[in-house]
């Protein structure tokens, strides 16, 4: 039987971290840990994003492909949603993973803040003006655990030079439990997801799929 879970179907055994936000019970206790060294560090870890179902993914691409969610260049910045299907998919590849391929769907990936820089009443955004201006402190800090070994764990997958979703320094992502999630993917499995589900520029994505994966899926297994 194949394993769903990897694709964000299935059942997987999460565990209500902070209210509203899952991972997978497996890391929960270092997650636990990691908040507590910020904590004593000044600092007050907070998710922002944590397990996300494909229903979930599928339904932010939807939403950026049909304009009903803002496309953002890899600067950041607002962008005009491009006419042609394949700028389009590449367009929303720039800061969202295609559904099924998310390491959101492994419940070991969260992105994070620190919640005590947060001015009242700001809403988060999760871009790289943040991570290098009321955020660069908690991010600096979590830099110098993951480079020390004293990260519990984690550590961030989206960075410069690997692959083509732009670096995020929000996301990160617990790695012994992540692999042991990734070693049964196939691609093949997730074509015939895709086959199956209504998810906008279906075409060109299953048409570009190999590529895709060389460029923007297994990139990130690490």
């Amino acid at each position: 039987m194949t394993d769903l879970l990897p694709y964000g179907l299935g059942s997987p055994d999460l565990v209500e971290f902070q209210p509203g936000y899952f991972v997978d019970r497996a890391i929960a206790k270092d997650l636990q840990a990691l908040s507590n060294d910020a904590k004593m560090n000044g600092f007050g870890l907070r998710i922002e994003s944590a397990y996300r179902s494909f229903e979930k993914q599928l339904s932010i691409w939807n939403r950026k492909a049909r304009g009903e969610l803002p496309l953002l260049s890899d600067t950041g910045e607002l962008m005009e949603r491009p006419k042609d299907e394949e700028e389009l998919m590449y367009a929303i590849l720039t800061w969202s993973a295609l559904p099924g391929a998310s390491r959101h769907h492994l419940g070991t990936d969260i992105d994070v803040v620190d919640g005590t820089a947060c001015p009242e009443g700001y809403e988060v955004q999760l871009t790289p003006a943040e991570c290098n201006g009321m955020f660069a402190e908690f991010h600096a800090f979590l830099t110098s655990r993951m480079d020390a070994g004293l990260s519990f764990g984690f550590s961030r997958v989206f960075v410069p030079g690997r692959g083509k979703i732009r670096p995020e320094g929000w996301h990160i992502a617990h790695l012994p439990t992540s692999r042991k999630r990734l070693e049964h993917f196939s691609l093949d499995v997730l074509r015939g997801i895709y086959e199956q589900s209504e998810m906008e520029c279906k075409r060109v994505v299953l048409a570009r799929l190999p590529k895709l994966a060389e460029e923007y899926i297994y990139p990130y297994f690490v």
